[in-house]
C-alpha cells in the first residue's frame, strides 16, 4: 500500500523538531491552569476516606453512629462490608462527606470498625521466609541453551548439566545477590476526583492518565452508561501509571454525591495515598554467571522474587538478563504475596528492576577480572536482544566522551582518595517500545482561518498540547499560536491513555494525518484561484502558494473563507500496524553516573549524571530535554532514597508521609547532561515515545559507579548510608 502520510524533509521545518516553549506554560506557571483538586463548584461537599489501619484482618462491623453526629457531617458510606477481607493497610473501608475538612476529620475518627486480625506476612526481600510461609506463587523459568537435549534426556536434568560445565568452563564466575526494593508513587496531585450530577448524567473531574477509557469504569458500577458520563481532565499533576482506573473511592464519590444531590471532592490525603493508590514491585536476585576472559558472557544462571504486594506477580521472567541475551541462560521466578498495597504500572514496568538486577552482575564481571566496564558492556553488546547494538555503541561513545569516562575511570576500588571520599564511574544500557496506540484526532478549519485539534488525549506532562499544536501549525504554515488545542474530555474523539511513552507517536499519527487530509482539500479549493493544480501548492509562512511562483497565493485567511459558510472537519485516525511511516518503536539508551562516596558515613553524592537517548523523530526537543531531565531526578532517587518501610510484624506502612518517605532535592541530583540522538536514520524513521526509557539505568549506573568507587557492591537500592556501611563492614570481614 503506497503511503499517504510523511513528515516534511529534515531542515525544512519552521516549528517541528525546534525547542518550543509549552503553549500551556504560562498557564502552569502561574496557577491559571485548573487541576482536579483545583476544581470547586456551589454547596460542595468535601469527602475523604477511611483506611484501614490493620495489614490484615476481617470486617466484622462498621459503625457509622457517632460520626452522623458530628456537625457537619453529610453522609457516611461504606466501602467495605461485614465478612470481606482487608489484605494492605490502607485499603478503603468507609468515606465520609462533610460541609467542611474539619468535620470530615472527625467524622473518620468517630467510625467504630470491629475486625477480626489476621496473619501478616510482608517479607518480600526473604524468599526462603515466603516459602516457610506459605506466601509463594507459582514459579516461571525458562531455560535457552546452544545444546539441545536428546530425545530420551530429561530436559531439566539436562540443563543442570549444562550450565554447570559452562560455568566450570568459564574464565571468570560471579555469584552474587542484588535487589532493589518498592517504591511508591508519589503523583504531586493524590488521586482523586470531583463528581457532579445534573439529572442523570455525571460529570467526572478525574485526575486520569486515561480520559477516553475511564468513563465506562464509571458507568458500570454505576448503572447508567458510558453515554451519561463525561470524564474532565484538562491537567494533570502527575500519574507514572498509577492513574488509568476509575478506583472505588471515584465511584463512591458519585455515589454520595448522587445520594445528597450536591457536588461531591474527594482526594485522597497523602497518608492514603501513599498506603493504597500504587506501587512499583520489589525484585531480588541470586545469579551466577560465567564470562570468557574478556568478560562476554557465555552463561547467566538467576533465580529472583518479589512482590506486587496482596495479588502474586513479580519482575517478568522474560527481561532478565535485561537488554543482554547470552547463548545460554536459565531464569527462574517466584512471586511473594505480601500483605501491602497492589502494585500498579510505575514508568516502563519491570524494566528498572531488571536492570538493576542484571547490568550490576555485568559490571562485576568487569571488576573481578580487572576490565574496564565500557569495554565489557562494549564486547557484550553483540548479544542485545532488540538488534540496536549499533545505536548502544554510538550512544556509548557521546556519554563517554560527555562524562569524560577515558580520564575518570579507575579499576574498581582502586582510585584517588580525599580523605574518607573515593570517587567512581558506572553505566547501563535500556530499551523500550514507545510505539503509537489507537488515536483520533479532528482538525477544524473555520472560514474565518481558525484552526482547531480535537482530541481525548491528556497531557500527562509530556507536552502533549505543545506537541499537537507544533505538528497542526507545521502542516498549515502556520504560527503555534494560530492552532487552538483541545484535549481532556471523554467527549472527545477517542485517544489511547498515557501509558508505556506512547502519547506523543500517538496523537502525531493521527493529528498529522488529519492535517495533511484537512491541507488536501484547502489546496483542491484554492488550486482554482491560483489556476494551478493542488499538488503544485505549499502552504508556508501563513500563505498558499505555488511552488515554483510563490508570488502567486493567497493568504492562509483567503484560503479558507473559500469553504464558504461551514467549517472545514476532517478526522485523522491511527490503528496499531497501520504503518504509514509516522511513527515507530524501539527506543535505546545509555546513561553514565559519576559518585563520590564518604566511606566514613555511608553517604553517595551525585557528580555528574550523562543520558544519550535515541527516540526517532523528534516533535519538540524542549520538552522531550525536560522529560530526560525529569526522569534522571526519578532515577536518582530510587538508587539513593526512595523505599516503602513496612514493619515486618504489624505490615504498618512506617514512612507514609510526605517528611518520612525521603525524595532527593535540587541540591543531591549534581550536574545532569542530557543528549539526544537523533542521527537521520533516526529522524526518517518517525517518532517513538520517549517518557520511560530513560529512567530505566539510573538505579543500575549509580550502584555501578558506587561500586567502583568503593570496591565493594553495595547490592540493595537504595543506596542508603546504612547500607553503604554494611556492605563496607562485610567486605572488611570477608
Amino acid at each position: 500500500m503506497a503511503k499517504k502520510y510523511s513528515w516534511p524533509d529534515r531542515g525544512t521545518t519552521a516549528l517541528l523538531g525546534k525547542p518550543q516553549d509549552r503553549i500551556d506554560g504560562i498557564a502552569k506557571a502561574t496557577g491559571a491552569a485548573k487541576y482536579t483538586y483545583d476544581v470547586n463548584f456551589d454547596k460542595m461537599l468535601i469527602a475523604r476516606v477511611l483506611g484501614s489501619p490493620h495489614a490484615h484482618c476481617k470486617i466484622k462491623s462498621i459503625d457509622f453512629s457517632a460520626a452522623e453526629k458530628i456537625p457537619g457531617v453529610v453522609k457516611c458510606m461504606a466501602m467495605k462490608e461485614p465478612g470481606n477481607e482487608v489484605r494492605w493497610q490502607g485499603d478503603p473501608i468507609a468515606a465520609v462527606a462533610g460541609e467542611s475538612e474539619g468535620a470530615v476529620a472527625e467524622g473518620l475518627k468517630a467510625i467504630k470498625v470491629e475486625i477480626e486480625p489476621l496473619d501478616v506476612y510482608v517479607k518480600d526481600a526473604d524468599l526462603a521466609a515466603a516459602e516457610a510461609a506459605g506466601r509463594t506463587g507459582k514459579v516461571a523459568k525458562n531455560v535457552q541453551l546452544e545444546r539441545e537435549a536428546g530425545d530420551d534426556d530429561d530436559e531439566d536434568k539436562f540443563a543442570e548439566q549444562e550450565i554447570e560445565r559452562l560455568l566450570k568452563e568459564s574464565a571468570v564466575v560471579v555469584e552474587a545477590h542484588y535487589g532493589i526494593d518498592v517504591i511508591t508513587h508519589m503523583c504531586l496531585e493524590p488521586h482523586g476526583a470531583t463528581v457532579q450530577w445534573e439529572g442523570d448524567k455525571l460529570n467526572a473531574y478525574l485526575s486520569t492518565q486515561n480520559v477516553s477509557g475511564t468513563a465506562g469504569q464509571f458507568a458500570s458500577p454505576l448503572g447508567i452508561t458510558t453515554g451519561d458520563v463525561t470524564v474532565i481532565c484538562d491537567f494533570i499533576g502527575g500519574g507514572f501509571g498509577s492513574k488509568f482506573q476509575v478506583d472505588n473511592f471515584n465511584v463512591t464519590a458519585a455515589k454520595i454525591a448522587k445520594e445528597v444531590g450536591r457536588p461531591v471532592k474527594l482526594m485522597l490525603d497523602r497518608d492514603i495515598e501513599l498506603k493504597t493508590a500504587g506501587c512499583r514491585p520489589s525484585g531480588y536476585i541470586d545469579v551466577r554467571i560465567g564470562a570468557d576472559k574478556e568478560g562476554v558472557v557465555t552463561v547467566w544462571d538467576s533465580q529472583h522474587w518479589g512482590t506486587f504486594g496482596a495479588t502474586a506477580g513479580g519482575v517478568d521472567q522474560g527481561v532478565i538478563p535485561y537488554v543482554f541475551n547470552p547463548k545460554n541462560r536459565r531464569r527462574r521466578a517466584t512471586p511473594i504475596i505480601t500483605n501491602a498495597s497492589p502494585s500498579r504500572a510505575w514508568r516502563a514496568p519491570n524494566h528498572p528492576q531488571a536492570c538493576a538486577m542484571s547490568q550490576t552482575a555485568y559490571d562485576d564481571i568487569a571488576a573481578k577480572l580487572g576490565l574496564n566496564s565500557y569495554d565489557v558492556f562494549l564486547r557484550n553488546l553483540a548479544s542485545v536482544s532488540n538488534e540496536k547494538q549499533n545505536v548502544y555503541q554510538a550512544e556509548m561513545e557521546i556519554a563517554a566522551k560527555l562524562i569524560g569516562w577515558k580520564d575518570k575511570w579507575h579499576p574498581h576500588g582502586k582510585g584517588p582518595k580525599k580523605g574518607a571520599v573515593v570517587s567512581g564511574l558506572g553505566m547501563a544500557i535500556h530499551t523500550w517500545g514507545g510505539g503509537g496506540q489507537p488515536s483520533n484526532t479532528n482538525i477544524t478549519i473555520h472560514p474565518d482561518g481558525a484552526v482547531e485539534a480535537t482530541l481525548g488525549s491528556q497531557d500527562l506532562g509530556t507536552g502533549t498540547r505543545t506537541a499537537i499544536a507544533i505538528i497542526t501549525a507545521e502542516t498549515f504554515g502556520l504560527p503555534l499560536a494560530g492552532v487552538k488545542v483541545n484535549i481532556g474530555s471523554s467527549k472527545y474523539p477517542p485517544s489511547a491513555a498515557s501509558g508505556g511513552s506512547v502519547t506523543i507517536a500517538s496523537v502525531s499519527e493521527s493529528t498529522r494525518r488529519a492535517a495533511q487530509d484537512a491541507l488536501l482539500k484547502i489546496f483542491e479549493l484554492a488550486s482554482k484561484k491560483l489556476e494551478s493544480e493542488p499538488e503544485n501548492l505549499e502552504a508556508k509562512d501563513g500563505r498558499i502558494q505555488v511552488k515554483s511562483d510563490t508570488k502567486k497565493s493567497l493568504s492562509w485567511k483567503e484560503a479558507c473563507s473559500l469553504l464558504g459558510m461551514m467549517p472545514l472537519e476532517v478526522k485523522g485516525e491511527f490503528k496499531r500496524r497501520d504503518d504509514q511511516g509516522l511513527s515507530s518503536s524501539q527506543v535505546g539508551g545509555v546513561q553514565m553516573a559519576e559518585v563520590e562516596v564518604d566511606r566514613d558515613t555511608g553517604v553517595v553524592r551525585m557528580k555528574k549524571f550523562v543520558l544519550v537517548q535515541d527516540m526517532g523523530l523528534v516533535i519538540n526537543p524542549k520538552c522531550a530535554q525536560s522529560q530526560m531531565y525529569g526522569a534522571a531526578i526519578m532515577g536518582i532517587a530510587y538508587a539513593l532514597f526512595e523505599q516503602r518501610i513496612l514493619d515486618p510484624t504489624t505490615g504498618a506502612f512506617l514512612n507514609a508521609e510526605i517528611a518520612d518517605y525521603k525524595l532527593p532535592r535540587l541540591g543531591d541530583v549534581g550536574e545532569i547532561v542530557v543528549e539526544i540522538y537523533q542521527p537521520d536514520d533516526e529522524y526518517n524513521r518517525g517518532v517513538v515515545g520517549l517518557g520511560e526509557p530513560p529512567v530505566i539505568s539510573p538505579g543500575a549506573a549509580i550502584s555501578n559507579a558506587v561500586c567502583n568507587a568503593l570496591g565493594v557492591r553495595v547490592p540493595v537500592l537504595p543506596l542508603t548510608p546504612k547500607r553503604v556501611l554494611e556492605a563496607l563492614e562485610r567486605a572488611r570481614k570477608a
